[in-house]
């Protein structure tokens, strides 16, 4: 039986996903069989885990998985690292579905909180404390502090926190070398950045210097045996998956469920002007279509395959591959870049504005016949959009929300990210 852990903190913004990926790192390098994992709705920070440890990451989303989805995906081999979201209890409206504690009540792991203590010195105690003893049903085990100052700074914080009991697994030191570069959905995407392995050996490098192993890994919970979950059902037995950097935002969860029940997968990369591989069903998956739409427009033997591959074969597109299907998509310089032309849409990112949010989706068109978890995230702006709308949606406190996606014959697509399948 494999043992996990979960890094949280009090906020986002307190050095999770670099901490994370630094014990990866370490760990990866000492020999130690380790993987990690992403709560909630993720596609950029589980790749970073995947090059940190060279092991498949999975994401872990309390609200829209099943406890025993949940449990399935976090079996496996190798210590298991799960980075949290956000706040340690922050989920969902209106009660915080979905937190970071929620997979620790499903998983009965325990929490490092993980705290920037680069403001404060003493008044890290009641910080600590106040986690530490809101809900017994979540333990938190230890401490790693972040951003540590100094010698004397960490001996203060050190002291502070002795009353509590509590192991102080690390102090990491303050450096600017160690902040990562975001972008508006989150994190440079791993394949973007050249220096990454330099990245992740200095972070684990800055780890290793305060970090007490041993004892991090002592506290590490056995994991819940998985039991039986529901899978998505793969939509064809043969489907072409649209994979390169503005097509990078599909859940491995997703596609191994289609494989594991038999269906091929057919990888191609519009970027490269790959053609739309022979296949039923043609999965164009999110990213960021608008930092390549000049490239996309000029892959001619590419959008000639799929709009060929339109007149007999079911395409769906989610949020940037959704975009893609549309007529036209204006970048953030104001420049419309014409798209396949095989849904009336018309995007724009010249003004931005944030959607975001947990969906249930009920089809009312398209190929899909059962209902699904979602999350929305995006910052396209729509012009216009004309023809038959694909879902039926409520947010997550069920309140309903306009009708979304388009459905045009064959090609369908919306902006929600499909996380897994209502199950019956």
């Amino acid at each position: 039986m494999t043992h996990g852990v979960i890094l949280a903190a009090p906020s986002s913004g307190s050095g999770k996903t670099t901490v994370t990926l630094a014990l990866l790192r370490l760990l990866a390098r000492q020999g130690i069989a380790v993987r990690g994992a992403k709560s909630g709705p993720d596609y950029i920070d589980p790749r970073f885990h995947e090059a940190a440890c060279a092991a498949p990451c999975v994401n872990l989303d309390a609200w829209a998985m099943t406890p025993e989805r949940l449990r399935s995906l976090a079996a496996g081999e190798g210590m298991l690292i799960i980075e949290g979201a956000m706040g340690l209890f922050d989920g969902a409206p209106p009660d915080g579905r979905g937190a970071v504690a929620d997979l620790a009540r499903h998983l009965a792991l325990p929490v490092v909180l993980v705290v920037d203590a680069a403001r404060m010195a003493q008044s890290v105690a009641p910080v600590v404390a106040g986690f530490t003893g809101h809900d017994p049903q979540v333990r938190v085990a230890g401490v790693i502090l972040n951003n540590v100052g100094s010698d004397r700074h960490e001996a203060m914080l050190r002291r502070a926190l002795a009353p509590l009991n509590l192991p102080v697994l690390a102090a990491l030191r303050r450096d600017p070398a160690l902040a990562l570069p975001s972008r508006h959905l989150g994190l440079v995407q791993a394949g973007e950045r050249d220096d990454l392995d330099a990245f992740l050996d200095r972070a684990a490098d800055a780890l290793a210097r305060t970090l007490d192993r041993d004892r991090l890994l002592g506290l590490a919970s056995p994991l819940p045996e998985p039991g039986q979950a529901g899978r998505m059902v793969p939509p064809a037995q043969v489907i072409a998956v649209a994979r390169d950097a503005a097509f990078a935002f599909s859940y491995p969860h997703l596609l191994n469920d289609w494989r594991a029940q038999g269906a091929e997968l057919r990888l191609f990369s519009p970027l490269a002007d790959d053609p739309v591989p022979e296949a039923g069903f043609v999965y164009l998956p999110g990213g960021y279509p608008e930092l390549h739409a000049g490239r996309l427009t000029a892959s001619a033997r590419f959008l000639g395959s799929l709009r060929h591959a339109a007149q007999t074969t079911q395409i769906y597109g989610e949020c940037g591959g959704y975009m893609v299907l549309g007529d036209g998509l204006t970048d953030a310089g104001g420049i419309r870049h014409q798209m396949a032309g095989l849904l009336r849409l018309e995007t724009s990112f010249a003004t931005r504005r944030l959607h975001l949010g947990y969906r249930h989706l009920t089809p009312l068109s398209g190929p899909f016949d059962t209902c699904f978890m979602a999350h929305e995230f995006h910052y396209a702006t729509t012009l216009s959009a004309c023809g038959e709308t694909l879902f039926k949606a409520t947010d997550a406190e069920g309140a309903p929300l306009p009708d979304i996606g388009l459905s045009n014959g064959a090609v369908c697509g919306s902006f929600a990210h499909v996380i897994d399948a209502i199950q019956a």
